[in-house]
């Protein structure tokens, strides 16, 4: 009785760390999304689009401790949640590709509605298709797919970096642009103002600028190998034993956190360049990624800690639920056939409505799961995923 006492404790530490960090990253990941919510961000400078300290400041905080952190965060948080999924399925003695499968394939059919009909950004397609994938690899062991997942991520990004670096030394620029004018305000006129199948055109014109072929192999080099290294951690069962492994990670910590930050900054200290960038982005924003995770690891081991950051457990819980949503509500402020706001609000302004609603969603998730044992997306995904109703309602509610 005692061991399995701790052994349900144990759990629900591990599944308390994992939901805090995916809460904070949905955070993180609302930041930068509002950006493209409210503006044309795929077609515009934002330190030329925004005039004004205060529009500036916060753009540069953003892309520094932010852009292209929490991103990787929840990608690791996936992979390691597929190999829970695993684990899961064969103690209920289910042949667990199949349903595995079955719930991948219906993600991607999520992502396919939300990018088609609410936003541009989708993030859910890549997710599904990466994590069919990243079923080919879990028979390896757990120091296998760290060890896969670093090589596949480092050798590419590494040597396209490299490249990057190479051609801009022997021609080089003399200013580093981005932005296409002429696209941005298309973007602003069919947004603002424009109808719903105006609108859908364009959000699938916008999406496919980021995943024409070239650009999704990209994707997939960069987002499955940290499913890969999120499964093996979980194979270790890395966040159930943190403790025995708070010494390492400390030394981890005291690495990447700096160095990732060095990274991160290194754009606004010495010249702009799409070396410098790209650098910042893939490597940086991963160190910061993984700085993260430690990070919240170690808060998640103070008691007192976490009774002030718990309600974010409630945000992770359902976070596929509170992503959509982020997408449904504020495209119906911005777009045209809502309130009409895209591209009359400034970025500080945008950034502070992203935190309020964030603390709305706080406030929603937890009364949510006082009643309820899952998300409503997740309780309809479990539903396709074992093809059988599952208990939602919590009693005496």
């Amino acid at each position: 009785m005692n061991q399995n006492s701790r052994a349900t404790t144990k759990r629900r530490t591990r599944l308390l760390s994992l939901d805090l960090m995916r809460g904070i990253a949905l955070l993180g990941i609302l930041l930068v999304n509002m950006i493209s919510f409210h503006a044309p961000f795929l077609y515009i400078d934002p330190l030329a689009w925004w005039s004004g300290d205060l529009n500036h400041y916060t753009y540069i905080f953003i892309d520094v401790f932010i852009q292209a952190s929490f991103y990787p965060l929840f990608a690791l948080l996936f992979g390691y949640s597929i190999v829970l999924f695993q684990e899961g399925s064969l103690a209920k003695g289910l042949q667990f590709y199949r349903v595995a499968v079955r719930r991948l394939l219906f993600l991607l059919i999520i992502g396919i509605i939300h990018m088609v009909f609410v936003w541009h950004g989708d993030i859910l397609i890549t997710y599904a298709i990466c994590g069919l994938l990243l079923l080919l690899f879990l028979r390896l062991s757990s120091r296998g797919l760290v060890w896969c997942g670093i090589l596949l991520y480092s050798i590419p990004n590494l040597l396209f970096g490299l490249l990057i670096f190479a051609a801009e030394s022997m021609a080089p620029s003399e200013n580093l642009t981005t932005g296409d004018p002429v696209a941005a305000s298309t973007s602003v006129a069919v947004y603002q103002n424009g109808q719903w199948i105006e609108i859908m055109n364009q959000r699938i014109h916008d999406w496919l600028q980021v995943n024409n072929p070239a650009s999704f192999l990209f994707l997939i080099l960069t987002i499955l190998p940290l499913f890969l290294v999120g499964a093996g951690a979980a194979k270790n069962n890395w966040a159930g034993n943190f403790y025995l492994y708070k010494r390492p990670m400390c030394y981890v910590l005291i690495f990447l956190l700096p160095f990732g930050l060095l990274l991160k900054s290194f754009p606004y200290f010495f010249e702009q360049t799409a070396a410098a960038d790209y650098f910042q982005d893939l490597f940086g924003g991963v160190f910061l990624a993984i700085s993260y995770a430690i990070s919240i690891a170690f808060l998640a081991c103070n008691e007192r800690v976490v009774k002030v950051i718990m309600p974010f457990a409630a945000v992770g819980r359902m976070s596929i639920s509170n992503y959509l949503f982020q997408s449904v509500l504020l495209t119906t402020v911005f777009y045209g056939y809502g309130l009409g706001y895209y591209g009359k609000v400034s970025l500080f302004t945008g950034s502070v409505g992203a935190v309020l609603v964030f603390a709305l969603q706080i406030i929603l998730s937890n009364w949510w799961l006082n009643r309820y044992h899952f998300g409503p997306v997740e309780w309809v995904w479990r539903n396709v995923t074992y093809l059988e109703s599952q208990k939602w309602r919590k009693k005496n509610k």
